[in-house]
């Protein structure tokens, strides 16, 4: 983008909620998740922007403070204690994306795209809904065991803006204590539900629960929209450059016939697919 300053190599942006909203989401429930675009500016960095916003009803929550920081290599919990903080792409200036994959719906396709993956020598995160994953507990070892990594994106996802702290703490908790039985590890990150950007409660809220990171994006493929293989393909081509971190679903047909191309197309722009913490690890 002109006038933009590349990410440094140690740095990742860290951005709150914004007020605008998009077009985006996850489908589990009829619900779906709404990012909101804007842009984050801070002095040392420069303007980073998010994909252009589309007009939809769904009105984001409140802002979280903009934060920036070196992020560490998964550590058990923020080193504050405090809040965790938003990431919503990695450092500009290494040539790798992080295609991360809403964990729900038929784990046959979710089977054969991480198939996939592995034949394209590709590394994926997956935010696995935590009811999903205690339906199909195999796919846990599945995951982790071929080298992808596995986070949170909640219990049951509910929009958690409608919760209250007490029940959006059963969410998040709730979903990391199973991904702990089941690989050792509470996962990676945290996805918040039914909305692009966490709040400040959220955040808190992971914090407590040992996430250092609430991982958000800034590219929607609008798979879940179901808009057919070519349509995802042309979208992640379209917004996808180093450091971002791009979101997609289990679950959805198109997303499985998409996934070859669009790996081919990462491929040939010299884009590495690798883990959300490895996009992120300085």
């Amino acid at each position: 983008m002109a006038g933009e300053r590349p990410l440094p190599r140690r740095a990742v942006l860290a951005a709150g909620a914004v007020g605008l909203a998009a077009a985006a989401g996850c489908d589990v429930g009829g619900r779906s998740d709404r990012p909101d675009a804007g842009a984050a500016t801070d002095p040392a960095l420069g303007s980073l922007t998010a994909a252009p916003p589309a007009t939809t009803g769904h009105t984001p929550g409140p802002a979280s403070p903009v934060t920036t920081t070196a992020t560490p290599p998964r550590p058990p919990r923020p080193a504050s204690g405090g809040p965790a903080i938003e990431v919503v792409h990695g450092p500009r200036d290494r040539r790798e994306v992080a295609l991360t994959f809403h964990g729900a719906g038929d784990p046959a396709l979710a089977t054969s795209l991480l198939g996939v993956l592995e034949r394209a020598g590709a590394q994926a995160t997956v935010l696995a809904v935590g009811t999903w994953l205690a339906a199909n507990p195999q796919l846990a070892r599945r995951i982790v065991g071929a080298g992808h990594e596995l986070g949170n994106h909640t219990w049951t996802h509910p929009v958690l803006d409608d919760l209250g702290a007490a029940a959006a703490r059963v969410e998040i908790e709730r979903c990391r204590d199973l991904i702990d039985r089941l690989t050792g590890s509470p996962g990676a990150h945290v996805r918040q539900s039914g909305g692009a950007h966490p709040t400040a409660l959220v955040l808190r809220l992971a914090g407590a629960a040992g996430y250092p990171v609430c991982l958000s994006y800034d590219v929607d493929s609008l798979d879940w929209t179901d808009p057919g293989p070519a349509a995802v393909r042309r979208t992640v081509a379209a917004r996808a450059q180093p450091g971002s971190v791009v979101s997609m679903h289990f679950g959805h047909p198109g997303t499985l016939t998409a996934l070859p191309g669009v790996l081919a197309d990462l491929a040939r722009r010299g884009l590495r697919p690798v883990t959300a913490t490895t996009l992120l690890t300085p």
